[in-house]
């Protein structure tokens, strides 16, 4: 297999790094190479797009070099026989949950335009970050029981310095007791609908997954707000929220941000700015 890596343009770079994306995924039973080959394609899939980010970007100090992308022709070649320790400490390009024949087509996943990104269904756009970026992991209401309270949140915006710059935002929701034990299923909300300077709008319904009465003394509702890292190529906690039982009501309310790490314990909380940055709700309680 012969492979030019470094007289190719940034497109095809990225076509090939999509091409070995898809190689490292397949199925066991189709694919000629292992786990740990599959791993080391995964990972030259990395480098290509370090690679190409390098070659459209003006700043230098990151960059992935063209003496680096030669030390990955070699290991490409010898793909089948190659078992020393890979060159470069990166991740291998994220794999998808394995999908049924014909599902793939649908997971792409359309950049803003803002981001500069490719459009779907071009070769060079890359499939969602998340799982189930396009959908998320929403779960339905519960059935209702009489004198029991079931409580939606709608998750209107978040309002955030640099929101316009955020990549595939989502937040994930969660209900945990004082010791920070999930007391529910957790769950994300679909990648933001749109992003402006200083908010990033969500308008998702949460249904949350237990009555209000059985609820915990001291249990809290969190919202922690992530977004993709291309540098780093994970996806990143940026800031989370909460709300405590007595903030239950219906209508609007905001809460305020916090510095990361989440602290599910509610021991060491520190405001994410000087000047109070919010998360918009709205809750609707449904009682029998």
């Amino acid at each position: 297999m012969h492979v030019g890596l470094h007289h190719s343009g940034s497109s095809q770079r990225l076509g090939l790094a999509r091409h070995l994306q898809k190689e490292a995924q397949s199925q066991h039973n189709n694919s000629e190479f292992t786990e740990d080959q599959k791993k080391t394609i995964a990972k030259i899939a990395t480098c290509l797009e370090l690679r190409s980010a390098a070659l459209q970007s003006t700043q230098s100090q990151d960059e992935f070099k063209l003496e680096d992308l030669k030390k990955l022709e070699p290991i490409l070649k010898n793909i089948l026989t190659y078992n020393k320790e890979f060159p470069f400490d990166v991740q291998p390009v994220p794999l998808r949950k394995i999908l049924a024949p014909g599902e793939e087509e649908h997971l792409e996943f359309e950049e803003d335009d803002e981001e500069g990104g490719a459009g779907a269904g071009s070769p060079d756009s890359f499939p969602a970050r998340v799982p189930g970026a396009n959908k998320g992991t929403l779960l339905p209401r519960l059935p209702s029981e009489p004198g029991m309270t079931l409580l939606t949140i709608n998750i209107e915006k978040i309002g955030l310095k640099d929101a316009g710059q955020c990549i595939d935002p989502y937040i994930t929701v969660s209900v945990k007791d004082l010791n920070g034990i999930d007391l529910t299923p957790v769950q994300d909300t679909p990648v933001a609908l749109r992003k402006e300077d200083t908010y990033v709008h969500f308008n998702v319904d949460i249904e949350i997954q237990k009555h209000i009465e059985r609820l915990t003394k001291g249990a809290a509702i969190f919202f922690e707000f992530k977004h993709y890292k291309p540098k780093k190529r994970f996806t990143s906690t940026k800031c989370f929220a909460f709300m405590e039982m007595d903030e239950i009501k219906p209508g609007a309310i905001v809460i305020e941000l916090y510095k990361k790490p989440t602290d599910f314990k509610r021991k060491k909380l520190q405001l994410l700015t000087k000047k109070p940055l919010y998360l918009h709700l709205h809750q609707t309680l449904h009682k029998e």
